[in-house]
C-alpha cells in the first residue's frame, strides 16, 4: 500500500480519473500522519457515467443464466480468500478496528459470496396447482435493472458485499458509492470482482461525498432501486429522494441494541457478551450493545465484574495484536462520543469508568477514547435512547422481566436484543415480545450470520433485509406466470363457480 497510491473510479470496466479532476486524502484515524491514498473527488457527471454505464451492460448481463452468473461471484469468493489477510490490514489501516475484526469483515465477504453463488442455482419460485384444467402456473424472479448502493464506513468490505452479491446473482448491474472515510476496501471488493471475469459494466464504483455523488445516485431516474446502510435521519432524506419516482428504497439504519441480564444468567458469560457487544469495533455498529438491563439482584456484581473488565481493554493501533479496542473513525465521530459522554453527565448518570479522550504518547496522533460505562441509568436518558456509536455504554437496573422488555422496547429502534437467562420460558417468553429484527439467548447483540436475514423495525429500517434469501426480494420483482394448454378461453374465477 504505497503511500502515494492514487485510487480511482471504475466505470465501465476502466479505473477512471473523475471528471472534476479533484481527490480527497484518506487517512488512518489511528495515527492520522498514515496516508492511506488518493481517492477522486467525483461529481454528478462521474455518476450520470457510471449509471449510463451499469444501463447498457444490463442489456446483456440480465440475459446470462444465473449459474454462470454465480460462477463469477464463486471466484470472487476464492479470490478473497487468498487476499484475505492483506485485505484485512488495509482495512484496519483505514477504518481502525483491531485485526481479528477485520479478517472477519473480510470473511463475511467470503461468506456472502460463496451463499448468493449458490443461490444462482436455486433462486426459486413457486408452482401451485390451478384452480383450472389443463392450466400451469408458476412464479419466478426478475432483475430490477440498475442498482444504486450506498454503504457505510464501519464494515467496508462487509456490507458492500451484502448488497452487490445478491444484486448480481439476480441480474442487475450495480453503481456503488463507499463511505468516502474507508473507499479502499470497496475498491478491494470491486476489484476482486472485475478479476474474476465480471463483464464490463456490470459494476461501477464512484467516489466522493454524500452531496455530490450520493444524491444525484439516488434520484437519476435511470436507478431503479437505492439500498443505503447509515444514519436513521439520512435514511429518512434517501426514502423522501426515491418516493417521487416509487423508486424500490431499502433502508437499513441506526440501532439502540439491549442485552437483559437476569437474576439467574451467567454472569462470567454475560459480561463478556457485554464487553464485545459494548466496545467492539469501538462501539461503531449497528448492532452494539449500548444498553444493558440488569435485574437489581444482580446488579452490583454485574457492574463489579464489567466495570472492572471495560477498564482492562487494551486501546490502540489495530495492527497491534495486544490491542483490543481502536479509534473512533474520524474527529467528528470522536466528538460525538464526547459530547454524549457530557450529556450523561448532565443528565446524572453516574459515571463509572472512562469518560475521556486519550491523547498521550501513541494516541496523540489518533482519534481514540476510552470504553466508557454509565452506572444507574435512567431509560428516559438520551444517553440510553440515543444512538452513540461509539464505546459508551448505560447500565440500567430493572426490579422484573416484564419491566426489562418494556425497558427494551421503549426506544425508537429495533435492530438486535439479546437475554441471558437459565430459565427456558423467560428466552422464549423474550423472544416473543423484544420487537427487534434479531434476538440472541445467552450471546451478545453481535453475531449475526450471511444466511439468515438481516435487518430491524421501527427507525432502523423499511421492512426489508439484507442477507439470507430475503436479500433477494430486495434486487428482484415477482412475476406470476400463467399458461393455459386447454386450447380454449377458460376464465379463472368466472369458469369456476
Amino acid at each position: 500500500m504505497s503511500k502515494e497510491q492514487v485510487y480511482k473510479n471504475f466505470i465501465g470496466g476502466e479505473w477512471v480519473e473523475s471528471r472534476t479532476g479533484r481527490t480527497f486524502e484518506n487517512r488512518n484515524p489511528a495515527n492520522t500522519e498514515e496516508l492511506i491514498g488518493v481517492f477522486q473527488k467525483s461529481d454528478r457527471r462521474d455518476v450520470e457515467k457510471a449509471v449510463a454505464t451499469a444501463k447498457k451492460a444490463y442489456e446483456t448481463w440480465r440475459l446470462i443464466p444465473a449459474p454462470k452468473r454465480a460462477e463469477i461471484i464463486f471466484r470472487a469468493a476464492h479470490r478473497l480468500v487468498e487476499q484475505k489477510e492483506q485485505f484485512a490490514r488495509e482495512m484496519t489501516c483505514e477504518m481502525g478496528k483491531v485485526l481479528a475484526e477485520t479478517r472477519g469483515d473480510v470473511q463475511e465477504a467470503i461468506d456472502m459470496s460463496f451463499y448468493m453463488a449458490g443461490e444462482g442455482r436455486r433462486m426459486y419460485g413457486q408452482t401451485t396447482p390451478s384452480e383450472l384444467p389443463s392450466k400451469f402456473q408458476m412464479s419466478m424472479r426478475m432483475p430490477l435493472g440498475v442498482c444504486a448502493m450506498i454503504t457505510p464506513w464501519n464494515f467496508p468490505m462487509a456490507i458492500p458485499s451484502w448488497k452487490i452479491m445478491p444484486a448480481l446473482v439476480c441480474g442487475n448491474t450495480v453503481v456503488i458509492k463507499p463511505a468516502t472515510d474507508t473507499p479502499l476496501s470497496a475498491i478491494n471488493l470491486v476489484k476482486t470482482l472485475d478479476e474474476c471475469g465480471l463483464p464490463r459494466g456490470v459494476l461501477n464504483l464512484v467516489t466522493g461525498s454524500g452531496s455530490e455523488v450520493g444524491d444525484p445516485l439516488m434520484t437519476h431516474p435511470d436507478v431503479k432501486v437505492v439500498s443505503f446502510t447509515g444514519s436513521t435521519d439520512v435514511g429518512r432524506a434517501v426514502s423522501e429522494a426515491c418516493a417521487p419516482q416509487f423508486k424500490h428504497c431499502h433502508l437499513e439504519m441506526g440501532g439502540k441494541n439491549v442485552i437483559i441480564v437476569m437474576d439467574d444468567a451467567k454472569l462470567d458469560l454475560a459480561v463478556d457478551g457485554a464487553i464485545w457487544g459494548g466496545f467492539g469495533t469501538t462501539g461503531q455498529r449497528c448492532t452494539a450493545s449500548s444498553r444493558i438491563v440488569v435485574h437489581k439482584r444482580a446488579y452490583k456484581e454485574f457492574i463489579k465484574m464489567f466495570v472492572e473488565r471495560a477498564k482492562k481493554l487494551r486501546v490502540g493501533n489495530g495492527l497491534n495484536p495486544e490491542v483490543e479496542m481502536g479509534p473512533s473513525i474520524n474527529e467528528s465521530q470522536l466528538n460525538t462520543v464526547q459530547n454524549y459522554v457530557k450529556i450523561g453527565r448532565k443528565e446524572g448518570a453516574d459515571l463509572l469508568c472512562g469518560g475521556n479522550r486519550l491523547t498521550k504518547g501513541v494516541y496523540s496522533k489518533g482519534w481514540f477514547h476510552e470504553p466508557t460505562v454509565f452506572g444507574d441509568v435512567n431509560r428516559k436518558m438520551r444517553i440510553a435512547r440515543e444512538e452513540i456509536f461509539g464505546p459508551v455504554v448505560s447500565v440500567i437496573p430493572c426490579n422484573s422481566f416484564d419491566e426489562a422488555i418494556e425497558i427494551g422496547n421503549s426506544v425508537d429502534y429495533g435492530l438486535s436484543s439479546a437475554i441471558y437467562t437459565q430459565d427456558v420460558n423467560r428466552a422464549f417468553n423474550a423472544m416473543r415480545d423484544m420487537y427487534t429484527g434479531i434476538f440472541y439467548v445467552n450471546a451478545s447483540t453481535i453475531g449475526a450470520e450471511v444466511h439468515l436475514p438481516f435487518g430491524g423495525t421501527k427507525n432502523t429500517g423499511n421492512g426489508h433485509r439484507e442477507a439470507g434469501t430475503a436479500a433477494l426480494d430486495v434486487f428482484s420483482e415477482w412475476k406470476s406466470v400463467y399458461i393455459d394448454y386447454s386450447g380454449k378461453l377458460q376464465r379463472a374465477q368466472i369458469d369456476n363457480n
